[in-house]
């Protein structure tokens, strides 16, 4: 099974920036789409953004729209989450998934990774 492999989370007061990175264990997997949820304590995880292996298409939640930005490097086969002007309530615990197909499962992720933002 491919697992998703996330980096970048941490500790930042809010305001501040942060970009947190993706990549299969498995370099060749090549989802119909990659994106970002986010889990707070207590909660279901959340979507947050995705986008789509063929023609880049993105979507986002509407909470992010304006300050999140999902890319993809398609040489390295990495997404990247740029967070800006993060807030308090941006505090969560980020994942990376991937999908096979429309109106299906996510059913590839990552381990996770906490990102906090401090007042």
């Amino acid at each position: 099974q491919v697992q998703m492999v996330e980096s970048g989370g941490g500790v930042v007061q809010a305001g501040d920036s942060l970009r947190l990175a993706c990549s299969p264990s498995d370099r060749t997997f090549g989802p119909y789409a990659s994106g970002w949820f986010r889990q707070f304590p207590g909660k279901e995880r959340e979507f947050v953004a995705r986008i789509r292996r063929n023609g880049g298409a993105t979507t986002y939640a509407e909470s992010v729209k304006g300050r999140f930005t999902i890319s993809r490097d398609r040489a390295t086969n990495t997404i990247y989450l740029q967070m800006n002007n993060l807030k308090v309530e941006d505090t969560a615990v980020y994942y990376c998934g991937a999908v096979l197909g429309e109106g299906v499962n996510w059913n590839y992720w990552g381990q996770g990774t906490q990102v906090t933002v401090s007042s």
